[in-house]
């Protein structure tokens, strides 16, 4: 499969919006679940300590999205179902495949260490949450990006040799008198 470089950057750039929309709204579903867990934190215990950690943690979070959006809005073309339900369904397809590695999270170094995550309903019911709001975010702004590339009819041979008034072998006058 070919990657259309415009494409794919529009696409990293609707990924990136809606990391940055899912991490600007984790503090109230933090809340709304009771379950105190943040991806940019946990991301910045892998790069950092203190507070550097965090905007680490922000910035992978980002680019995480951003390498999504970039897949995504190559294979959205290509994938089944109505334009406004492929986002919010990568997202959680995204989920539900990842999040069966959370029950090695016990294992992780006690720095790292995580809530518990594997097991808790309000935790899988937050992650989904969390998912479905990236898709939906991804999906729309990815569409809104790339309309020009998604109305544009693919063109074929006979496309491609009309000027939209017939063929020219078919239109074609002779000077000569028959």
């Amino acid at each position: 499969m070919a990657f259309d470089r415009t494409r794919t950057a529009r696409g990293a750039l609707a990924g990136g919006v809606a990391a940055a929309v899912w991490a600007a709204q984790q503090p109230l579903d933090k809340r709304v679940f009771g379950v105190d867990y943040d991806d940019a934190e946990v991301l910045g215990r892998f790069i950092a300590r203190g507070s550097g950690g965090y905007a680490g943690g922000l910035a992978l979070h980002l680019t995480n999205g951003a390498l999504f959006g970039a897949v995504y809005a190559n294979l959205a073309p290509s994938l089944p179902g109505p334009r406004w339900l492929r986002g919010p369904l990568a997202g959680l397809a995204e989920h539900l495949a990842t999040w069966p590695a959370l029950c090695f999270s016990a294992r992780l170094p006690g720095y790292l260490q995580l809530p518990r995550l594997w097991g808790s309903w309000p935790a899988f019911a937050q992650a989904t949450w969390r998912h479905l709001l990236f898709g939906a975010v991804l999906g729309e702004t990815e569409r809104w990006l790339n309309a020009a590339d998604a109305d544009a009819a693919p063109m074929d041979d006979a496309t491609a040799s009309t000027n939209g008034h017939g063929r020219a072998e078919d239109m074609a006058v002779s000077a000569e008198p028959q």
